[in-house]
């Protein structure tokens, strides 16, 4: 099943993401957590990919696992770093041969110890690319990312807004945005995209935080920001795991109501490979005022 054909029945999804472990053990760990998640009823889940391609093979194998020993409907990232045109071809080749018809293409993030990104050899410079690609090969549902507070290597919000129009004229079928802290920023950033003509939907990506100096990096990077009063709170108990926990679940929570009321179609929850943080946030959106929202916890798997 395509992630895009969920949007028919379900007006608001709920999906969670996780990284590939580097090791066997780390990979069975995980596959622990997930069935942890798995009685949440996830419209999808998603894995990340390495940078150039490092973890390509455990991305591929856990979607594939996921989707077909936990009947969770599963979706691959895929990035252009590191990659030809070839390489990436055969990643695509291999997904639709695996029977995953999901995809998220991303550009990706320069690997570790590189400041600016730079194209592999006969590679791709823009995630737009990856998307065209992606559509020629197959009838895959391609998601692709959005930057509420822009990208960090594009301050001009017009001119990120522009980046993303091009994937989603080059095929995009949906948006997920990256992680923020104040709905205020989600919102904004649909409004102006309405403006420029992008109608797909839009996903806002939620990180509960459960670990404060991990997230100060996180954010640093990928250029969102956490607001001050959410720093005054955190920093008084940065070496209090279960301090810092208790006010990332919090905040979370509080941050999924005020989307979902405010007309958000759903919430993405980037795990971070934790599964105690999303189990609570669902069970107090299973109390709040927005319970009814959430199909997705009662609904039966959409795994095909």
């Amino acid at each position: 099943m395509k992630i895009h054909e969920l949007f028919r029945s379900q007006a608001q999804t709920f999906s969670f993401e996780f990284f590939p472990p580097k090791t066997p053990e780390d990979a069975e760990e995980l596959f622990v957590r997930a069935q942890e998640l798995q009685p949440l009823r996830p419209s999808f889940i998603s894995v990340t990919y390495g940078a150039g391609g490092s973890t390509r093979r455990n991305t591929i194998d856990l979607v594939c696992r996921f989707q077909a020993e936990l009947g969770m409907l599963g979706m691959a990232h895929l990035t252009c770093v590191g990659h030809s045109q070839a390489e990436l071809r055969d990643v695509l080749t291999e997904l639709k041969e695996r029977g995953i018809e999901n995809v998220m293409c991303l550009r990706g993030d320069p690997p570790r110890g590189q400041t600016f990104f730079v194209p592999a050899p006969d590679g791709f410079s823009h995630a737009a690319e990856l998307v065209r690609l992606a559509r020629s090969l197959g009838d895959f549902c391609l998601g692709v990312a959005g930057y509420p507070e822009s990208h960090p290597e594009c301050l001009d919000k017009q001119l990120d807004l522009a980046h993303l129009k091009a994937k989603v004229e080059c095929g995009a079928d949906f948006v997920t945005t990256q992680l923020f802290f104040d709905a205020r920023d989600y919102f904004d950033f649909c409004q102006r995209a309405r403006r420029i003509g992008i109608q797909l939907r839009i996903i806002p990506g939620i990180m509960p935080i459960t670990n404060y100096r991990q997230i100060v990096r996180f954010t640093q990077m990928c250029g969102a920001t956490i607001p001050p009063v959410l720093h005054e709170r955190l920093e008084p108990v940065a070496d209090d795991p279960q301090a810092v926990l208790e006010i990332g679940v919090d905040w979370a929570w509080r941050q999924c109501e005020e989307l979902l009321a405010g007309g958000a179609p759903g919430i993405h929850f980037y795990t971070m490979n934790r599964s105690l943080a999303t189990q609570r946030i669902f069970e107090r959106l299973r109390e709040s005022r927005v319970k009814d929202l959430l199909p997705s916890l009662t609904a039966s798997p959409v795994a095909s």
